[in-house]
């Protein structure tokens, strides 16, 4: 028996609505971490679906660091301003640039990193692996490129306030969430003394 209080548990741990909780609950014979599960994988799907949508609205969000030391300008998109005034959407924007503060990624996703960054990073790729037999080199650059990736992506990056998740992930879960299409646009840091990583 799928009582409301049930249906209602699953929704404060889901934000998903009372209809998709109440099915996933049915689903799983009344187990609340399975029903969880499978709203999380509906999620992942329903994000999926939404990546086509055009997100035009959004916000343009700074935050500043170490006292005036540093500073994060970034545009973050949604398809409505009724979502971009949202306190979720709004936290979710600080979310990003106190992350971007801390990781310093130097593009949001890995086809935006410069091809001479990649070049460069393949040759030392090779240069560590080229006493190795021809045919398991480029395997091991593939693998060393990747790891690079996730240290200077955005969206590969580890999140700082939760490491078991990827930024992408958190974007996936967000969209799920608020129901729209979010994209994490450019970003640029500045550093006194430093010349700006911008994207």
């Amino acid at each position: 028996m799928i009582t409301a209080k049930l249906v209602q548990q699953l929704r404060e741990k889901t934000n998903a609505g009372m209809m998709d909780c109440k099915k996933a609950l049915e689903e799983t014979q009344g187990d609340l971490a399975a029903a969880e599960v499978a709203l999380r994988k509906r999620g992942i799907a329903t994000a999926a679906k939404k990546a086509g949508r055009v997100a035009k609205d959004g916000a343009i969000a700074s935050y500043i660091h170490l006292g005036g030391k540093m500073g994060v300008l970034l545009e973050i998109n949604c398809e409505t301003d009724f979502v971009a005034k949202t306190d979720k959407f709004r936290d979710f924007v600080k979310d990003i640039a106190l992350h971007i503060a801390a990781a310093k990624p130097i593009c949001v996703t890995r086809e935006e990193v410069p091809a001479a960054l990649v070049a460069k990073e393949k040759d030392i790729a090779r240069a560590q692996v080229k006493d190795k037999p021809p045919q398991i080199v480029e395997k091991i650059v593939e693998g060393k490129l990747d790891k690079y990736y996730s240290t200077v992506c955005l969206l590969e990056q580890a999140f700082i306030k939760d490491p078991d998740k990827t930024m992408k992930d958190l974007l996936t879960a967000k969209i799920a969430e608020l129901g729209e299409n979010i994209v994490i646009k450019r970003f640029v840091i500045y550093e006194l003394g430093q010349s700006d990583a911008a994207v």
